[in-house]
């Protein structure tokens, strides 16, 4: 059982940065950064993640795990931790968009970044990282993001209590990370599969660094990684291949 050390910022450049470092000075596992403001947040594959002051949750944890947990579904269980966390406080039925995005009517309302350190063959650190949009207008998104990004606000219909949904989501991760230390990954798999945005059949697109894919979502692969059925035969990739994810137009 994790027990929790919050430590509380005002502002700070990456909730993971500050957590990496509290790992490397050989901080527990359980060690959480929360900030009311990150001024460089990071997402994945490089992007930014717009973290204004107040109105978003932006929390990493320090995780130690050892080094044969299934650390390619990390991202995809501390994703769904925080789904479920925001469906259990607000009553918004979010879903997942592959391989770890939280979503709303078609646009992203969160997102998870993961990130490890090793020691030589050893796995030192673990750190999960969550950003979710909590008490944002359309109006308060820079106005390239309009179209792709969504608040709880929005969804709800009113204000969200950051402290609430904080403290669902560090109970709702110890119980999505459970699976993998206890060397039963296909349940989070399954778990993904339930709450995901694109069911089985469903035309997709994913975009990779050599082109867009468009196919038939046909499921994932024990690792998470995603199978498309294509006009040339089914086509495998993993998170890291992946530019982009989302479904079809209509």
């Amino acid at each position: 059982m994790l027990n929790y050390t919050i430590h509380r910022l005002e502002t700070c450049a990456s909730t993971n940065d500050e957590a990496k470092k509290r790992a490397r000075e050989d901080a527990p596992a359980g060690t959480v950064v929360i900030a009311d403001e990150q001024t460089g947040g990071r997402a994945t594959k490089g992007r930014r993640w717009f973290s204004p002051r107040g109105t978003g949750l932006y929390v990493s944890v320090v995780l130690r795990p050892e080094m044969d947990v299934s650390l390619s579904l990390l991202p995809m269980a501390a994703g769904l931790a925080a789904r479920e966390a925001v469906e259990r406080t607000t009553g918004v039925p979010v879903k997942m968009r592959w391989p770890n995005d939280i979503v709303w009517e078609g646009k992203k309302l969160g997102g998870v970044l993961c990130e490890s350190g090793l020691s030589g063959f050893q796995l030192r650190y673990a750190i999960v990282g969550v950003g979710l949009n909590l008490n944002q207008n359309e109006n308060d998104f820079p106005e390239d993001l309009r179209p792709l990004a969504g608040s709880l606000l929005q969804a709800a219909g009113g204000i969200i209590d950051r402290e609430t949904l904080f403290g669902a989501f560090l109970e709702e991760l110890e119980a999505a990370v459970a699976p993998l230390v206890e060397k039963r990954p296909s349940d989070v798999v399954e778990d993904f599969l339930r709450h995901s945005e694109a069911g089985l059949g469903d035309s997709i697109t994913v975009q990779t660094a050599s082109g867009g894919v468009s196919g038939l979502f046909e499921g994932l692969d024990p690792d998470g990684s995603i199978r498309i059925f294509t006009p040339g035969g089914e086509r495998r990739f993993i998170s890291t291949e992946i530019v982009s994810f989302g479904l079809a137009p209509k």
